[in-house]
């Protein structure tokens, strides 16, 4: 049985009002806002049987408003970068906002993450829904959202869909910064993570896409597992001084959910595995987070949570030879699923 607590919702700066609802199943629970779709709080129980909660957030709108890692938000309508902010198709040119380093990243300064969505109940969670107009952030077509967040045993399940009614580039992703230790935790080095992927992009120094790479012999290989310490420390020259990475799922066909590794934390025994139906997995070990503004008003640190974020790969949408279907057209729907699997160590 899912139990339901509406909270006091939050005035929100620009206007109107942010609602928040807890939802508990009895093994996991959440807190959702109706601003961006943010998941603000996740509880999740430890190896003491102990439930804390294991992502990083906000206390208030204004924060979430003025905080730039988009804490626990959906990105949208485009996850990660699309290069020069500049789409073309069918010899039309289309200007996207452009808010990271001359490129256009989670779909602009004012993407979804931003946005006040409608929030109702389903049985075992929320509904939030979004409506895009034509030209929001330079992307063409009206565009229409659904994302459902639902706790079914030790599960998340997060489940989007998407329509728009010209050819326009999608990709949604839940942008949660994981510490499985618990949120008040300085650091996230000291956890492992695994996955059997076997292929990432490599990138230009912005994180634009140039080829596609085998992990095999670079310190990207995840096979066996690895510390984010030790990622950290071989790759602290790069551009990204840390994760920062698009895996490519195996044997991708954009419908069945597929494994692509787990993330463990072996003082609290708490293991995060994520199945997806993406095309692609970026890990972000949250390099660039310090001085972000979450709890109780304290700054944040850099490597103090990763993500895991699914989604069609960066700039795939002026690059067709990338795997994945980034662009969406009129009469598709878009279909993202992916679930996160707790439990714990043995």
């Amino acid at each position: 049985m899912v139990r339901f607590r509406p909270l006091d919702a939050w005035d929100d700066p620009r206007g109107g009002q942010i609602e928040r609802i807890i939802i508990d199943n009895g093994i996991l629970a959440m807190e959702v806002l109706s601003l961006g779709g943010i998941i603000r709080s996740l509880w999740v129980p430890d190896n003491k049987g102990e439930r804390g909660n294991v992502v990083l957030g906000c206390d208030s709108a204004q924060d979430y408003l003025t905080q730039q890692a988009h804490l626990g938000a959906i990105a949208g309508r485009y996850a990660n970068r699309i290069a020069g902010a500049c789409l073309n198709r069918d010899g039309q040119q289309f200007t996207l906002d452009n808010n990271h380093q001359a490129n256009c990243l989670h779909g602009g300064r004012e993407g979804f993450n931003r946005k006040q969505w409608h929030i109702g109940q389903l049985n075992d969670g929320v509904r939030l829904s979004l409506f895009s107009p034509d030209g929001d952030m330079g992307f063409p077509g009206n565009a229409n959202i659904q994302l459902d967040y639902r706790l079914v045993g030790n599960n998340l399940y997060v489940e989007i869909l998407a329509s728009t009614d010209a050819p326009c580039p999608i990709s949604l992703t839940q942008h949660s910064y994981f510490n499985l230790d618990g949120a008040s935790e300085a650091s996230s080095l000291g956890h492992l993570i695994q996955s059997d992927c076997q292929d990432y992009l490599s990138t230009d120094e912005q994180g634009i896409p140039t080829q596609v790479s085998q992990v095999a012999d670079t310190p990207l290989g995840l096979r066996q597992g690895k510390s984010l310490d030790s990622l950290k420390a071989a790759l602290a020259n790069s551009p990204t001084q840390g994760i920062d990475h698009c895996y490519l799922m195996p044997s991708h066909d954009g419908k069945a959910l597929s494994r692509f590794g787990a993330i463990s934390a072996p003082n609290s025994g708490r293991r995060l595995t994520l199945y997806t139906n993406q095309p692609g997995v970026q890990v972000y070990g949250s390099n660039f987070l310090e001085g972000t503004i979450g709890k109780q008003g304290q700054a944040l640190e850099s490597y103090q949570a990763v993500c895991i974020e699914p989604q069609q790969l960066p700039d795939a949408p002026n690059q067709p030879d990338l795997p994945g279907t980034p662009w969406l057209m009129p009469g598709e729907v878009y279909h993202h699923m992916s679930r996160y699997q707790f439990d714990l160590l043995k």
